[in-house]
């Protein structure tokens, strides 16, 4: 009865109670049951009976008009929630209970979300690709066999079966975004502060490299999470309020006509694709300009050496100071990509720092010229197809040998590195019947606009309208 439904509709049946919340949550539990053992994307589950007696709850309660209202929700396994593990998919955390919830979950819950469980993450958080050795590999919807991509790929799966309505993720090398597009589903990166997070003291001399995002069938849907989970918060300083609310800005039908969008390919020949990615985008491009969308082919002046090198420190140094938080004793028990980023970020210097900044200031500089004729910019969402489950990373692009662990999702650093929001559009599949997206990227704080376009496209094209046949 609600698989065809869009959330806003479950919303406002709750709310005239033509359906109770524990028949939305047992709708939610039926599929999890059902689906959920062949794509292990949630990997927490709270009892059944816990549930529903929350639901119940729920049911009880006169006023229901909190924008999530008996709406039930997995977090990523990365982010905390009082009463479930917070593992990041490594076996030395699979009993630590944190004791207090990430911002974040506080929002949901305020807003009247059930918090169910979690879905899969990488180990540690550190991979484009959702596995570890907790709970193994998240299973692409389209193709068992495959990636969901990562590190988010537990919430994208979830969200393309409908296990969820919708899911959070965290996005620092592309982790709400990859997985998106390895769903045909919208994943969004905001503007660093958008959605307020923890941030640790240690690392105030490097720039926000990860922020809390989603992942919806629908930009409609990621309207309804977003305004429920933004907005400043007191504990963190570089939160911020936007001048509106997602649900209520819009792109007019008569503006659209005046957007342009400049595409990036694989900027200048520096970026590897295996073959059918960048046709597939050029081709719903060459769609988005017979609907008036104005499309212009860049050779742009972007360094991407420059941008790859400021973001090999930041990250490295990231990475070292956190994982140096969490206590491991054994750092030979991490996975070869947490371990490689550790033993370089010990070694990088305040001297490092500052000619990294020196880079990132210039490449900041580079794209606001360019945005000066753009609302906004285009490139891939992803560098391969979807890819063997097993593997831990892919080590080819075609016949191109990669030179780190993680050079397949270079593609993602352009708007992590220079805070610009981003959300991940599906364009269609290639010849084996796997799926593919396309970034959409916007100007720092233009998180607003980039939604408002996302929903114009899914109007367009109605990619929530495929369905994969899990």
């Amino acid at each position: 009865m609600l698989e065809n439904k869009k959330v806003s509709e479950i919303i406002k049946l709750i709310r005239t109670k033509q359906i109770s919340v524990k028949e939305v949550v047992e709708f939610y539990l039926a599929r999890i049951e059902k689906h959920n053992p062949k794509l292990n994307a949630i990997v927490l589950l709270k009892e059944t009976e816990k549930i529903l007696e929350e639901a119940k709850k729920k049911d009880n309660q006169e006023n229901k008009n909190k924008s999530l209202f008996g709406l039930p929700l997995a977090v990523k396994d990365l982010s905390d929630v009082v009463g479930i593990q917070t593992t990041y998919g490594f076996k030395g955390y699979k009993d630590y209970f944190p004791k207090k919830n990430s911002f974040f979950v506080d929002k949901l819950i305020e807003n009247g979300a059930i918090i169910i469980g979690k879905t899969n993450t990488a180990e540690l958080g550190v991979g484009g690709h959702t596995i570890n050795r907790l709970f193994g590999p998240t299973s692409n919807v389209y193709d068992l066999s495959k990636s969901s991509g990562g590190s988010s790929g537990g919430a994208s799966s979830a969200v393309a079966a409908q296990l969820v309505p919708f899911a959070d993720g965290t996005d620092q090398m592309g982790s709400c975004r990859n997985p998106a597009a390895y769903s045909n589903i919208y994943g969004f990166r905001p503007t660093p502060g958008v959605i307020a997070s923890a941030r640790s003291d240690n690392q105030k001399n490097i720039p926000i490299l990860t922020t809390p995002g989603f992942l919806s069938r629908t930009p409609d849907d990621m309207t309804i999470i977003l305004d429920s989970v933004t907005g400043k918060n007191n504990l963190d300083p570089y939160s911020l309020e936007l001048k509106s609310n997602f649900q209520n800005f819009e792109i007019k039908d008569s503006e659209i006509k005046n957007i342009k969008i400049g595409w990036l390919s694989d900027i200048n020949g520096n970026y590897k694709f295996e073959n059918e990615i960048l046709e597939i985008c050029e081709k719903k491009l060459s769609e988005l300009n017979n609907q008036n969308v104005k499309i212009d082919y860049l050779k742009s002046g972007i360094n991407t050496d420059e941008l790859w090198d400021s973001w090999l420190t930041f990250r490295s140094k990231s990475i070292f100071m956190d994982i140096g938080s969490m206590s491991i004793k054994n750092i030979n028990e991490m996975t070869f990509q947490a371990i490689w980023e550790y033993n370089r970020g010990k070694d990088i210097k305040d001297n490092d720092i500052d000619i990294a900044l020196e880079k990132r200031k210039k490449s900041i500089n580079d794209i606001n010229q360019i945005f000066k004729d753009y609302d906004f910019l285009a490139l891939p969402s992803a560098q391969v197809f979807p890819f063997k489950k097993e593997l831990n990373y892919p080590e080819k692009i075609n016949d191109f040998n990669l030179d780190t662990y993680h050079r397949w999702i270079e593609v993602f650093i352009l708007s992590s590195l220079l805070e610009l929001p981003t959300i991940t559009v599906p364009v269609g599949f290639n010849k084996n019947k796997l799926p593919m997206g396309m970034q959409i990227i916007g100007k720092k704080n233009d998180d607003l606009k980039v939604l408002a376009f996302a929903r114009k496209y899914e109007q367009m094209f109605n990619y929530s309208k495929i369905k994969p046949e899990i």
